[in-house]
Protein backbone atom coordinates (compact mmCIF):
# COMPACT_ATOMS: atom_id res chain seq x y z
CA UNK A 1 0.00 0.00 0.00
CA UNK A 2 1.27 3.33 -1.02
CA UNK A 3 1.25 6.19 2.01
CA UNK A 4 0.20 9.75 0.57
CA UNK A 5 0.71 12.55 2.53
CA UNK A 6 -2.95 12.82 4.44
CA UNK A 7 -2.26 9.00 5.30
CA UNK A 8 0.82 9.91 6.77
CA UNK A 9 -1.00 13.14 8.67
CA UNK A 10 -3.34 10.71 9.97
CA UNK A 11 -0.87 8.58 11.68
CA UNK A 12 1.43 10.53 12.75
CA UNK A 13 -1.85 12.20 14.69
CA UNK A 14 -3.36 8.90 15.81
CA UNK A 15 0.63 7.72 16.92
CA UNK A 16 0.14 10.84 19.64
CA UNK A 17 -3.63 11.27 20.62
CA UNK A 18 -4.85 7.63 19.59
CA UNK A 19 -8.08 8.47 21.56
CA UNK A 20 -8.66 11.66 19.42
CA UNK A 21 -12.35 11.39 17.41
CA UNK A 22 -12.85 10.98 14.18
CA UNK A 23 -14.43 15.17 13.96
CA UNK A 24 -11.30 15.76 15.53
CA UNK A 25 -8.63 14.08 13.48
CA UNK A 26 -10.84 15.19 10.34
CA UNK A 27 -10.01 19.20 11.36
CA UNK A 28 -6.81 18.16 12.03
CA UNK A 29 -5.93 16.49 8.67
CA UNK A 30 -8.38 18.63 6.54
CA UNK A 31 -10.39 16.08 5.43
CA UNK A 32 -14.32 15.48 6.04
CA UNK A 33 -15.11 13.43 9.23
CA UNK A 34 -16.73 10.94 6.24
CA UNK A 35 -13.41 10.55 4.31
CA UNK A 36 -11.00 10.57 7.37
CA UNK A 37 -13.43 7.80 8.77
CA UNK A 38 -12.58 5.55 5.70
CA UNK A 39 -8.68 6.46 5.45
CA UNK A 40 -8.55 5.16 9.04
CA UNK A 41 -10.56 2.40 8.20
CA UNK A 42 -8.23 1.54 5.23
CA UNK A 43 -5.07 2.09 7.41
CA UNK A 44 -6.28 -0.56 9.56
CA UNK A 45 -7.40 -3.34 7.70
CA UNK A 46 -4.14 -3.23 5.51
CA UNK A 47 -2.36 -3.90 9.18
CA UNK A 48 -0.59 -0.19 9.35
CA UNK A 49 -2.52 0.51 12.12
CA UNK A 50 -2.41 -2.21 13.88
CA UNK A 51 -3.56 -1.67 17.47
CA UNK A 52 -4.56 1.13 19.98
CA UNK A 53 -2.93 1.27 23.62
CA UNK A 54 -2.86 3.28 26.71
CA UNK A 55 1.18 3.85 27.20
CA UNK A 56 1.97 3.69 31.18
CA UNK A 57 4.15 5.63 32.96
CA UNK A 58 6.95 2.94 34.26
CA UNK A 59 8.02 5.18 37.73
CA UNK A 60 4.57 5.87 38.50
CA UNK A 61 3.22 1.63 38.62
CA UNK A 62 6.86 1.10 40.48
CA UNK A 63 8.67 0.00 37.95
CA UNK A 64 11.32 2.71 37.34
CA UNK A 65 14.61 0.59 35.93
CA UNK A 66 15.19 -0.43 32.92
CA UNK A 67 17.12 -3.37 32.50
CA UNK A 68 19.07 -4.63 28.75
CA UNK A 69 20.35 -7.75 28.72
CA UNK A 70 22.66 -9.33 25.78
CA UNK A 71 22.30 -13.26 25.57
CA UNK A 72 24.21 -15.06 23.46
CA UNK A 73 23.46 -18.83 22.65
CA UNK A 74 25.05 -21.76 22.41
CA UNK A 75 24.09 -22.04 18.99
CA UNK A 76 22.17 -21.15 15.81
CA UNK A 77 20.44 -24.05 14.92
CA UNK A 78 16.90 -23.13 14.43
CA UNK A 79 15.59 -25.35 17.16
CA UNK A 80 17.74 -23.16 19.59
CA UNK A 81 16.88 -19.78 18.31
CA UNK A 82 12.84 -21.11 18.77
CA UNK A 83 12.46 -22.71 22.24
CA UNK A 84 14.50 -19.21 23.22
CA UNK A 85 11.85 -17.12 21.38
CA UNK A 86 9.22 -19.25 22.56
CA UNK A 87 9.76 -18.94 26.28
CA UNK A 88 11.54 -15.28 26.50
CA UNK A 89 7.51 -14.06 25.24
CA UNK A 90 6.52 -15.66 28.63
CA UNK A 91 8.25 -13.61 31.07
CA UNK A 92 6.35 -10.57 31.55
CA UNK A 93 9.21 -7.95 32.61
CA UNK A 94 10.67 -8.43 29.50
CA UNK A 95 9.43 -5.78 27.19
CA UNK A 96 11.66 -5.99 23.65
CA UNK A 97 13.54 -9.00 22.72
CA UNK A 98 15.69 -8.37 19.33
CA UNK A 99 17.52 -11.05 17.34
CA UNK A 100 21.09 -9.71 16.79
CA UNK A 101 24.11 -9.48 14.64
CA UNK A 102 27.16 -9.14 16.12
CA UNK A 103 28.26 -10.65 19.65
CA UNK A 104 24.82 -10.84 21.06
CA UNK A 105 22.61 -13.04 19.74
CA UNK A 106 19.10 -11.03 21.50
CA UNK A 107 19.34 -8.00 22.98
CA UNK A 108 16.36 -8.00 25.81
CA UNK A 109 14.56 -5.15 27.25
CA UNK A 110 13.35 -5.63 30.62
CA UNK A 111 12.11 -3.54 33.47
CA UNK A 112 12.09 -3.79 36.91
CA UNK A 113 11.40 -2.07 40.19
CA UNK A 114 14.66 -2.14 41.59
CA UNK A 115 18.19 -4.18 41.12
CA UNK A 116 17.36 -6.92 43.94
CA UNK A 117 13.71 -7.32 41.34
CA UNK A 118 16.08 -7.65 38.44
CA UNK A 119 18.50 -10.47 40.83
CA UNK A 120 15.21 -12.24 41.01
CA UNK A 121 14.13 -12.19 37.35
CA UNK A 122 17.62 -13.07 36.20
CA UNK A 123 17.58 -16.09 37.84
CA UNK A 124 14.02 -17.53 37.88
CA UNK A 125 13.72 -16.78 34.53
CA UNK A 126 16.32 -15.47 32.49
CA UNK A 127 19.24 -17.72 33.32
CA UNK A 128 16.60 -20.74 32.42
CA UNK A 129 15.69 -19.90 29.22
CA UNK A 130 16.87 -22.26 26.76
CA UNK A 131 20.19 -22.37 24.84
CA UNK A 132 21.43 -19.62 27.11
CA UNK A 133 25.75 -19.29 27.38
CA UNK A 134 26.39 -16.23 28.11
CA UNK A 135 24.21 -12.76 29.50
CA UNK A 136 25.76 -9.11 30.07
CA UNK A 137 23.42 -6.71 31.32
CA UNK A 138 23.39 -3.06 31.34
CA UNK A 139 21.35 -0.71 33.53
CA UNK A 140 19.98 2.26 32.15
CA UNK A 141 20.81 5.36 34.41
CA UNK A 142 18.19 7.76 32.62
CA UNK A 143 15.87 7.88 30.30
CA UNK A 144 17.11 10.50 27.83
CA UNK A 145 13.84 10.49 25.45
CA UNK A 146 11.58 7.81 24.71
CA UNK A 147 8.96 7.47 21.95
CA UNK A 148 6.51 5.11 20.49
CA UNK A 149 6.16 7.24 16.92
CA UNK A 150 7.38 5.83 13.84
CA UNK A 151 8.61 8.56 11.45
CA UNK A 152 6.30 8.62 8.81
Amino acid sequence: MTLDDIDRRILRVLQKQGRISNADLSDKVGLSPSACHRRVQRLEDEGILRDYVALLDARKIGLPTTVFVEIRLQGQADDILDSFEAEVKRVPEVLECHLMTGTADYLLKVVVDSTEDFARIHRQHLSRLPGVQQMQTSFALRTVFKTTALPV
